[in-house]
């Protein structure tokens, strides 16, 4: 007779973290992510793209997190977002006034995602940019990277971390498209790898 151990890893189930998922479209993304800018806003940036796994196909059940400051640089503290209704319990979502800076958007059937943000301001001796946290399937782990846009070369040319990449700093630059609009592609792998970060 053999006896098992019901706390041996053969044992245990699986969490969502130890397996390869996609599990981000469901209860996570909510309607209006992606429109963080108050409507009108005169300092609005449309930011898109594709997530791209190692072949250089798009991910079509990636979802992403964009935090960013206002355009002075302040960190935002309104609840927006997941704001709640009182006496349903329900989601409102942001009142349309008021700068959250903070959306999570999913990717489109085309691996294509956008957001509508304000533009952000330069904080703690960095050139300015948005902070990005990918959940994707086959990730085990989040990843976290940088969308910095482009304009103020100096501050580009200056900031710590894009000093440090070297030659894949323009992974973490946008492209420009004209008329506030920025493209930037993130690669989980593979040629052209998006500079993702670590925290610890």
């Amino acid at each position: 007779m053999t006896l098992i151990d019901p706390g041996s890893p053969e044992q245990v189930l699986p969490t969502p973290s130890h397996t390869v998922g996609p599990f981000y479209g469901y209860a996570l993304p909510f309607r209006g992510g992606e429109e963080i800018a108050p409507l009108g806003h005169p300092d609005t940036v449309t930011v898109h793209g594709y997530v791209l796994d190692g072949a250089g196909d798009p991910l079509p059940d990636a979802l992403l997190e964009v935090w960013g400051p206002r355009p002075d640089g302040t960190v935002p503290r309104a609840d927006g977002a997941l704001r709640r209704d009182p006496a349903t319990g329900g989601f409102l979502g942001r009142n349309g006034v008021e700068f959250t800076g903070w959306g999570r958007i999913q990717t489109d059937a085309d691996g294509h995602w956008y957001v509508r943000t304000l533009r952000p301001g330069a904080r703690g001796g960095n050139a300015p940019y948005l902070s990005v946290c990918v959940f994707a399937r086959g990730l085990l782990v989040h990843l976290f990277t940088r969308i910095y846009l482009p304009g103020d070369d100096t501050a580009l040319a200056a900031d710590p971390l894009l000093t440090r990449v070297g030659d894949r700093r323009d992974t973490l630059i946008a492209g420009d498209e004209g008329n506030g609009t920025y493209r930037f592609d993130i690669r989980l792998q593979g040629e052209g790898e998006t500079v993702f970060l670590e925290y610890q």
